[in-house]
């Protein structure tokens, strides 16, 4: 390979863009509404998922009343939430003891397995929120112990 050359010749583009799934064009008309984990929220499915076979789900999360309690200390089966402020706030408690307001510009990346509870959201809350894999689960839990 010459100086020059990059790593990332066409034939490692086109690989890489072979095992990842196939390309994914959402609008604001084209995002279908879905269901999702929360009532209170809205989920618009950003074609991430299928385009991705699973591997991946892009989604946006708005409001338009806020959170009236907390959710409940729960947990996520999957690798990681990664969440975007688009506009608004929501607060988190974790269960090493950090509390966190994610505001609009922000980001958050939540390991799979962590414990924490959204206490309160603005009127106005909008996330991007992209989970790997696509299919993540929840499960409610107990409050973690406080640390040490």
């Amino acid at each position: 390979m010459s100086d020059n050359q990059s790593n990332d010749t066409p034939a490692t583009a086109t690989s890489v863009a072979a095992a990842t799934g196939k390309l994914a064009h959402a609008t604001a008309a084209s995002a279908p509404e879905v269901a999702g984990r929360r009532a209170f929220f809205h989920y618009r499915d950003l074609l991430v998922g299928e385009a991705t076979q699973g591997r991946l789900r892009a989604q946006v999360m708005s409001s338009s009343r806020g959170l009236s309690q907390p959710t409940g200390w729960h947990y996520h089966v999957c690798e990681a939430q990664f969440v975007y402020g688009l506009k608004g706030w929501v607060d988190l408690e974790f269960e090493d003891g950090r509390r966190i307001r994610l505001q609009a510009g922000e980001s958050l990346l939540i390991p799979g397995g962590m414990k924490h509870n959204e206490t309160a959201t603005s009127e106005d809350l909008e996330l991007l929120e992209v989970t790997l894999p696509a299919d993540m689960g929840t499960v409610a839990c107990e409050p973690p112990n406080p640390p040490a």
